[in-house]
């Protein structure tokens, strides 16, 4: 019997989308490989502000230097082959003259890999591999969930109350998450200017970290992953009462703008402790896939409650790949 989940593959998913899911999921497997390498070869780099000796000093900057060459092979197949879709996205909107959603974090990408690759080759600077590859990693597990959610909402024929509401939500989510996003550029380059009147040496830091902020992806999975969950329900119960289908229009537009206004304010509530240079970019990318995450469970959790009714032979899982 047919098992449903809104991060499932559908059964009868398009061969173009199926080879697109699984490319996404080759890029989001070498993110977490190369992130977990690199940030093995950053501890030496933590280790400079401990008291030691001159001897130990000399003996951790050359191990510093080697590291940060290794760092930097492993970071670039992150950055131009997992980010690829991000490149794209990015040039594809400067193209149309608009800014997408792809644009501040190709300008997180580029702020924090350029300026690192530059100290590393000159022997001097900070360098912020470990955020860059951290950050491509977390931005895209929430990308992989959102296109599960994406497919999974398309799948079979789809309802039209579903459709016509997912259109309408998906506008509304669209317009708040682009000016959304204008907004947070805007404020990172006027703090990233008044950091670099005050103090140079933290200005780049300062605007990785708000620009990594300001990556809108809880707020574009919200509607897709709320659709999902309304379109495996009726799938997973093919009998679904009309009576029932107005309530289930109504909480899933409930879950979608509590997810899509709930990521906003994380990222209005976290954006002045960036600015004040109270957020590293690492952990900048850390909250970035908290509010992503959390989104998808809130979808999931709309899923289940439509479906808890269902045969015990309904409910496992299928396997995200």
């Amino acid at each position: 019997m047919q098992v449903y989940s809104i991060f499932a593959i559908p059964r009868f998913l398009d061969p173009a989308q199926r080879l697109l899911r699984r490319h996404m999921l080759a890029r989001l497997g070498l993110a977490w490989l190369v992130m977990m390498q690199v940030m093995m070869f950053a501890f030496p780099g933590y280790l400079r502000g401990a008291p030691a000796s001159a001897e130990d000093v000399a003996f951790l900057d050359s191990a510093v230097v080697i590291m940060n060459w290794v760092s930097l092979a492993l970071t670039l197949p992150v950055v131009w082959y997992c980010a690829w879709p991000v490149w794209q996205g990015a040039w594809a909107g400067l193209r149309q003259a608009r800014v997408s959603m792809d644009v501040p974090v190709a300008l997180g990408l580029l702020a924090a890999f350029l300026p690192s690759t530059y100290a590393t080759w000159t022997g001097r600077g900070e360098v912020y591999f470990d955020s860059v590859t951290m950050f491509a990693a977390f931005l895209l597990t929430a990308r992989y969930l959102e296109l599960c959610a994406r497919q999974a909402s398309e799948a079979g024929r789809m309802h039209p109350y579903i459709h016509e509401y997912r259109s309408v939500l998906g506008a509304r989510a669209d317009r708040i998450a682009t000016w959304f996003t204008v907004v947070q550029l805007v404020l990172t380059l006027l703090v990233g200017l008044f950091w670099h009147l005050q103090a140079p040496d933290r200005a780049l830091e300062v605007m990785v970290a708000m620009l990594v902020i300001s990556c809108p992806c809880a707020m574009a999975m919200a509607v897709p992953t709320a659709m999902a969950a309304a379109q495996t329900s009726l799938l997973a119960r093919p009998g679904y009462p009309d009576s029932e289908l107005y309530r289930l229009m109504q909480a899933t537009g409930r879950v979608a703008r509590l997810s899509l206004y709930g990521a906003m304010l994380w990222h209005v509530l976290m954006m002045p402790l960036a600015a004040a240079g109270w957020v590293q970019p690492w952990l900048a990318a850390l909250t970035m896939l908290f509010s992503s995450l959390a989104v998808a469970a809130n979808a999931w959790y709309l899923f289940r409650r439509q479906t808890r009714t269902l045969p015990a032979q309904l409910t496992p899982v299928m396997p995200l790949a």
